[in-house]
């Protein structure tokens, strides 16, 4: 409990602009912060520049400090919409595409072996399709598995076809963010045409 308070007592002179109390927090997050970006991006100078985006970003926003409470959960929220807008920004850029290929498949040859990566990634879609609303999970087989079509899928479920099309960005949308929480992000992007 002591330790919330001082974090909250430090967020505040944050917000104030002390800058020695900033310097604190870099200093207290950096390692983590980088350790969690580098896990997406593989690539260790990336990383680093994202770290400082972060920070650049609370810094400049600081006012807001004060009213944070879960310093946590709000700096990794923060490194993670980072590390998603430089990976579409990445999946956008032919160069940095393939530069961010070339490290996603050095990391692959050093860690996991691709056969590996795309088995679970198939687990992890699975996984995310047993997790969709009933209805929801029905439409997305039916137009992935039986590749139905819109208007043959509303014929079968007696649903209009704007619902069929509904469900599917519905399920879309979840199993990006499934994957997104359970996997490497520069996998995910790599292997997202599959969906």
């Amino acid at each position: 409990m002591q330790q919330v308070h001082s974090q909250q007592v430090n967020l505040q002179e944050i917000a104030a602009g002390n800058e020695k109390a900033f310097k604190a927090l870099f200093d207290q997050y950096r390692g983590r912060l980088f350790y969690y970006i580098s896990r997406f991006i593989k690539s260790e100078q990336v990383a680093e520049e994202l770290v400082l985006d972060v920070f650049m970003k609370i810094w400049t926003g600081r006012e807001l400090m004060a009213q944070v409470h879960n310093f946590d959960a709000f700096l990794f929220r923060i490194a993670h919409n980072k590390s998603v807008d430089f990976l579409r920004a990445a999946a956008r850029d032919p160069q940095l595409k393939t530069l961010l290929e070339e490290v996603t498949e050095q990391a692959a040859a050093d860690g996991a072996d691709s056969l590996v990566i795309t088995r679970e990634y198939e687990t992890k879609i699975r996984a995310a399709i047993s997790l969709l609303p009933p209805q929801c999970k029905k439409v997305y087989r039916l137009s992935r598995e039986q590749e139905l079509t819109h208007d043959q899928i509303a014929q079968q479920l007696h649903i209009s076809r704007a619902t069929v099309n509904n469900h599917l960005v519905l399920a879309q949308r979840f199993i990006r963010n499934y994957l997104a929480k359970e996997m490497d992000l520069a996998i995910v992007l790599l292997l997202i045409g599959k969906f």
